[in-house]
């Protein structure tokens, strides 16, 4: 399936209420404003889905130099099979709890809402949950109150516990989205860093019909 790029998918998402961490794209190293460090970096382009796999992404930039040298690496690793592409910079998000959301189509059903722990957790504990689009906010609230690992909701390592009514505007979002956009076949938001309480979106990745 076709897909947006990261920088589109993101704004997709922000627009129906996702928080997503600070971003801008770039195509040159001379296009790099004054930022907040520490930074990631990722070559950013619609058929660019697995970033990782390829060695696409830079953590933990700390100063000019360093963001400077990754998007000139960044942009000199691009294939012709990549299309047109850029840089995406967004603030490094930090948290200790990594959740994991997102929408997809069911052949019977049509869209479907979902949550569960991601990070190391997702294989461990398998904890998901399913709701048909739209998602009410007693919906959304409902599917935080099946996740089986309830503690790593609450206060955890000295962390907040995770602001549920911003979790449910995730939810409520997302299947926003599945209801009023046929054009979209699948939504992955993974992970959602929980910082300071509330979920982040540090990546993005629609899929369209």
């Amino acid at each position: 399936m076709p897909t947006l790029s990261e920088a589109d998918s993101r704004t997709l998402v922000a627009d129906a209420g996702v928080p997503v961490s600070a971003f801008l794209t770039v195509t040159s190293p001379d296009d790099l404003i004054d930022l907040d460090f520490p930074v990631v970096a990722k070559l950013c382009g619609a058929s660019i889905a697995h970033k990782s796999e390829r060695g696409l992404v830079r953590l933990g930039i700390t100063n000019a130099d360093e963001l400077r040298h990754a998007v000139t690496d960044l942009l000199a690793a691009a294939t012709p099979d990549d299309g047109e592409v850029s840089v995406l910079i967004s603030t490094m998000i930090e948290g200790r709890r990594e959740l994991i959301a997102g929408l997809t189509t069911d052949p019977q059903f049509g869209p479907t809402v979902m949550l569960g722990f991601g990070g190391i957790l997702a294989e461990a504990v398998a904890d998901v949950t399913f709701r048909l689009a739209p998602v009410s906010a007693i919906d959304a609230a409902d599917m935080i109150d099946e996740l089986s690992a309830q503690k790593l909701l609450g206060e955890f390592r000295g962390e907040d516990a995770i602001d549920r009514e911003s979790l449910i505007a995730v939810l409520v979002g997302l299947g926003e989205l599945g209801a009023t956009r046929s054009d979209i076949a699948a939504i992955d938001l993974n992970p959602l860093i929980i910082a300071d309480g509330k979920p982040v979106a540090v990546d993005a990745l629609v899929e369209m019909h």
